[in-house]
């Protein structure tokens, strides 16, 4: 299969979870990525699993300097950068009147900053690129239907999907071959889900029931499913499709 021939990711959160799935699946659609992540060591040995067309930068998502320096690098290894994929995000409990401030504000640093950071470094890119070029940013089910146990998780990720709606109108009034898109996963077994089924607040089976009855499908999902839409959004199949909430959640967001 060749949906992402020619094109460049960089995907933020690279080396595990989501944003691994997401890096397999485009080098195995014919595109090339850079994997950019705290996890420097681990977003390595990753690229060097998928070869030639992937390769691996330090990226904290909350300093702009490092995202500037992860898009000229991912110019310098692969000539270009036509996809972002803003995948690295928290999830940590706790609600406004209890939760640790150091929670909230770590939270909106990485899953709100974090994404505003990479598309503005990422966009004067892509129009030098002058090829159609797309921007995903990770969502969650949650961001359309809050829940009382995150806040901050909630309010990030609402938040995230304001912006890339008003990043998405902003670039096709613009002119600009960019379209920008959200993903909204469920539950999915990550590492992320598993400090929470392994939390200790129950007996993981519990948590794991528990998670998988807030999705009508009744099971959490997998990485791949969250990459297949995401590189679907990313690729030209998805052409006259922007600032648009793609879920893949079971259900979740519609739950009666």
């Amino acid at each position: 299969m060749s949906r992402m021939e020619g094109k460049v990711a960089l995907v933020s959160g690279g080396a595990e979870g989501i944003g691994a799935a997401v890096a397999r699946l485009i080098v195995a659609e014919g595109g090339s990525v850079m994997l950019g992540d705290i996890q420097l060591e681990k977003a390595q040995e990753l690229a060097a699993e998928l070869g030639e067309r992937a390769d691996a930068c330090q990226l904290d998502v909350r300093d702009l300097h490092q995202w500037e320096a992860a898009v000229s690098a991912t110019r310098g290894r692969f000539g270009k950068l036509t996809v972002l994929c803003n995948i690295a995000g928290i999830s940590e409990p706790g609600n406004v009147p209890d939760g640790a401030l150091d929670v909230w504000e770590r939270t909106i640093d990485i899953n709100l900053h974090g994404p505003f950071y990479g598309m503005r470094a990422a966009i004067p890119a892509m129009e030098a690129s002058g090829e159609k070029c797309a921007i995903v940013n990770i969502g969650s089910m949650i961001a359309m239907r809050p829940a009382a146990f995150v806040a901050a998780y909630s309010a990030s990720k609402a938040g995230l999907r304001g912006l890339t709606q008003s990043v998405a109108l902003d670039l096709a009034e613009r002119g600009l071959p960019i379209r920008a898109n959200m993903v909204h996963p469920g539950a999915i077994r990550t590492p992320m889900y598993n400090r929470y089924k392994f939390s200790g607040a129950d007996t993981p089976e519990n948590i794991e029931t528990n998670f998988a009855a807030t999705h009508p499908m009744n099971r959490i999902g997998e990485p791949e499913e969250v990459a297949r839409a995401v590189v679907f959004l990313a690729s030209d199949e998805a052409s006259f499709t922007t600032g648009c909430d793609f879920t893949v959640d079971g259900g979740g967001s519609i739950r009666s």
